[in-house]
């Protein structure tokens, strides 16, 4: 199959990829513009995000009612079902690479960078270089989709390390402490699980681990848990090859009828009658 050409009007280098196979999160487009003087636009794109990575000049990015004055060596978001306008600046326009966006983790992750609708804008410091060649390996590398998608990975983790937010996340060591219990829980859910050995793995009282917990989300770490292994239950129910035995083992319980009993509890049927009630 030919490529798709390398430019669209008004730009220099255009590659519509549409790579959906991670489950993190989606690369669509990637593009490079090296604008004339007072070039600009204007976008809405829903359930996908943008980013532009300004090599050098100036320009004006315009979202929720707010003007931002960008320069090179920064990061601008466009974000998912919001309007903006941006355009080049008259003496010095901008140079930039985008690349185009989706996915469930991309607004977590971008949140945790500090990178949001509310704080658009990223400077890069002096880690510009390494996340400028990093883009720019993303447009020499298009056509390979692991590569691409690993890169973006890659530019992430440096825009995360070198936050602002960063300390600011460092300090509210609670929520980094409610954030490793989720991680231990959805790696250890098949296993005999004790409310003791997560708080002895994190260094931490039962009691205040436990308050920790749930004030923070709202569940108690039993409650969590069971909801957890719950969910992985019913996905696995679609799956005809297992039977209920071999399901209750998978979600960490050692014998069925405990497993039926507590499922039943959750969802107000036995695994068995979910299973024909939700077969496709």
């Amino acid at each position: 199959m030919a490529d798709k050409p390398d430019k669209l009007e008004g730009c220099d280098f255009c590659k519509f990829v549409n790579y959906e196979d991670s489950d993190d999160f989606y690369l669509y487009e990637v593009g490079r513009n090296k604008c004339e003087p007072l070039y600009s636009y204007e976008h809405f794109v829903r359930n996908r995000i943008i980013l532009h990575f300004v090599l050098k000049g100036k320009g004006i990015l315009r979202i929720n009612n707010r003007q931002y004055d960008i320069h090179e060596h920064q990061i601008f978001l466009i974000p998912e079902n919001t309007k903006c306008f941006y355009q080049a600046d008259e003496e010095k326009p901008w140079e930039y690479i985008w690349v185009h966006i989706g996915g469930p983790k991309i607004p977590l992750i971008l949140k945790e960078a500090g990178l949001t609708p509310e704080h658009p804008v990223f400077t890069l410091y002096d880690s510009y270089k390494k996340i400028e060649d990093l883009a720019m390996d993303i447009l020499k590398h298009y056509k390979r989709q692991y590569y691409c998608i690993g890169t973006i990975y890659k530019i992430c983790d440096y825009i995360i390390k070198n936050s602002p937010a960063k300390e600011e996340r460092e300090q509210n060591n609670s929520l980094l402490y409610v954030k490793n219990v989720i991680s231990y829980i959805q790696l250890k859910y098949a296993e005999p699980i004790k409310i003791d050995s997560i708080a002895i793995s994190l260094g931490l009282n039962r009691s205040y681990l436990t308050r920790l917990f749930k004030d923070a989300t709202g569940y108690s770490l039993q409650q969590y848990l069971l909801t957890y292994r719950m969910k992985v239950a019913v996905k696995l129910l679609a799956d005809d090859s297992l039977n209920v035995n071999q399901i209750a083992a998978r979600v960490g319980y050692n014998d069925t009828f405990t497993f039926s009993k507590a499922f039943k509890r959750h969802f107000g049927s036995s695994p068995s009658d979910y299973r024909k009630i939700h077969a496709s």
